[in-house]
């Protein structure tokens, strides 16, 4: 199984277009040893063939296709190697590239839970639209740890399990959460037996998820913000990171916390990176301490294998 990192950053990538806080500032002036990242999206192929799922469609799509040949195999006069998309959750910065995939031959193939699915026909009508170019094919995702495939993608098993964050600002269940507004998926490769554990957004660590983590041989998960009240202390928003659904790194019960206590053979990465989160200053002290425990830092077209 082989997991291309096509973007990285939160919502508005790195740098944000309208941000001048200390990391975008530095990075637009060359003072801030940093790299530019875009909204958080993977590609994930078995060992034999081209296709590949596509989890989460973010903004920046046309820009990671561009960058990542091996999403256009160029077998006809139209192809894509994104034989599927997998929806982690409804947020804008997941499901707005949908919209770039419009012209597509044949009904895209989709798989979303139920309640992501609401989300996309009523509060952020994606799917209806789509409905007036290639159209959706939509297949329920039980977030429930049942294994399911993409069909093209052969020696890849997927299973949902449900997570405590938040769901989308448009969405019914935004302060009254049902299970599957948030997702992490388990996949796994038939040929080595080994798997990843992706989950951009998390707000919590739960016995079960854990025990998930543990079994897993690389973990990607929320690298969203340092500490919990980064946003409130840049006066950036009013709430802090727990309070919009993301465990920060950094602080009793932090993510750095959680990943220590994994088996020494887990891979631990961190993907959705916020542009204000210090990780992204390679030369900063948080950077280090991400060393020290030996968590990455993910980045646009990075390759791994499990």
């Amino acid at each position: 199984m082989r997991i291309t990192v096509l973007g990285s950053a939160a919502g508005g990538g790195f740098p944000q277009w309208n941000c001048n806080c200390r990391n975008c500032a530095g990075l637009r002036r060359g003072s801030l040893r940093a790299t530019p990242r875009t909204q958080s999206s993977i590609f994930v192929r078995g060992d034999t063939g081209d296709d590949g799922i596509l989890f989460n469609a973010s903004p920046d799509i046309l820009e990671q296709i561009r960058a990542r040949p091996a999403l256009q195999p160029a077998r006809g006069l139209r192809d894509s190697a994104i034989a599927g998309v997998v929806l982690i959750d409804g947020q804008v910065d997941h499901t707005t590239g949908l919209f770039m995939l419009r012209e597509r031959r044949g009904a895209l193939p989709l798989w979303c839970t139920d309640p992501v699915a609401e989300d996309l026909t009523t509060g952020n009508p994606v799917l209806s639209v789509l409905g007036h170019f290639c159209g959706v094919e939509r297949h329920r995702i039980e977030p429930d740890g049942a294994p399911f495939t993409v069909p093209g993608v052969p020696g890849v098993t997927l299973r949902a399990q449900a997570l405590s964050s938040k769901a989308a600002p448009y969405s019914p269940h935004r302060e009254a959460p049902v299970p599957g507004d948030n997702i992490g998926v388990l996949m796994s490769d038939a040929a080595s037996g080994r798997s990843a554990f992706y989950a951009p957004g998390l707000g919590e660590i739960t016995p079960a998820l854990f025990d998930t983590l543990c079994g897993a041989d690389a973990v990607l998960v929320d690298g969203t913000f340092w500490t919990d009240d980064e946003m409130l202390r840049l006066g950036l928003s009013g709430r802090s990171a727990r309070d919009i659904g993301h465990l920060p790194q950094s602080g009793a019960g932090g993510m750095i916390e959680w990943l220590d206590r994994l088996p020494a053979r887990t891979r631990r990465l961190l993907i959705h990176i916020n542009n204000t989160n210090p990780i992204l200053d390679e030369d900063s002290p948080e950077r280090a301490e991400l060393a020290r425990h030996g968590i990455e830092v993910c980045a646009d077209g990075m390759d791994i294998v499990p």
